[in-house]
This record gives C-alpha cells, sequence and structure tokens, in this order.
C-alpha cells in the first residue's frame, strides 16, 4: 500500500519537477535571447529581463534541489565509505535524517519570510511581481525535499528487506 502511494505521489512529482524546469528555463531563454538581440542589434536594452532571468534561477535551483534528492544527487564526501564500506548503510540513513531535518528548516522558516513578505506587501523593482511568491518557493521546496526524502528512504528499507 505505502509502495503505491509513494509511487503515485513520485509520478506527480517528477511531472511537477521536470514540467515547472522547462518552462521557466525556456521562458528565461527568451527573454534573454531577445535581451541580446536588442541590445547588440538595436542598441536598446529590456531591464525586467535580467530581473526574470536572475529569478527564474533561483526558482530552478530550488526545484532542481528536490530533483537531486530524487536522483541521490546530492553533494556528498564518499571518502569515509570508500575507506569503511561498512560504514556505507549508516551514513546513508544519517545523511537522509540531515536532509529531513534541513528540509522540516526550510519548511517553517521560509514560511515565516514568506509570512513577512506577505504583510509587507514588498513587490521586485522592475517586474512588481509580490516577493511573497518568491519566498514561498522555500516552503514548497523543503516540504518537496522531505516528501523525497521519505521516498528514498522508503526505497532503501525495501531492499534491504528483498535482499536480506
Amino acid at each position: 500500500m505505502t509502495g503505491k502511494v509513494f509511487y503515485k505521489l513520485d509520478k506527480i512529482l517528477t511531472t511537477f519537477e521536470d514540467w515547472t524546469i522547462f518552462i521557466s528555463v525556456l521562458v528565461a531563454l527568451v527573454a534573454l535571447f531577445v535581451n541580446v538581440v536588442l541590445r547588440y542589434g538595436f542598441n536598446y536594452t529590456l531591464a525586467w529581463s535580467e530581473e526574470l532571468v536572475r529569478e527564474v534561477i533561483i526558482y530552478t535551483t530550488f526545484i532542481g534541489c528536490c530533483s537531486a534528492v530524487k536522483s541521490r544527487s546530492m553533494i556528498k564526501i564518499d571518502a569515509s565509505v570508500q575507506l569503511f564500506p561498512k560504514l556505507k548503510m549508516p551514513l546513508t540513513y544519517f545523511s537522509n535524517v540531515v536532509i529531513l531535518i534541513f528540509s522540516v528548516m526550510m519548511m517553517i522558516y521560509g514560511s515565516q519570510m514568506a509570512a513577512m513578505q506577505a504583510r509587507t506587501f514588498q513587490k521586485t523593482l522592475i517586474l512588481q511581481i509580490p516577493l511573497v511568491y518568491l519566498y514561498a518557493i522555500l516552503p514548497l521546496t523543503g516540504g518537496l525535499m522531505f516528501i523525497r526524502t521519505l521516498q528514498i528512504i522508503y526505497k532503501d528499507l525495501t531492499s534491504l528487506q528483498v535482499d536480506a
């Protein structure tokens, strides 16, 4: 039962992550390309395109973290695992617990930061996007990382039971 839930959740989250990264990067590339053509071809620049690209880079970095957790591509130092192979599983679980703690902190403090932005009604300089939308990526990413880490732990536990 749990496996089916994690499988469905994985499909939904993978679709969300892939499409949001694809669409946001595509929009940023088009805006940047148009800005470069205008700058060098017509000596005119779009002020908003640089701000848009900056915000897209921030957004895709956070969503990319969720994809990295899923594919186990997070930055790790594996020298200790290579020196002491028996420590691989305990260190893997320790790493997963640290990611869970970090994702909970992102949800808590990110929610607080987004709430502060909602109270102050701050907006970006040029595009006038409310900053609450940009800061809302923090608790969203924290939640996605939490779910992805639980999926990884579940896979590790079920593979141990199959191997035993």
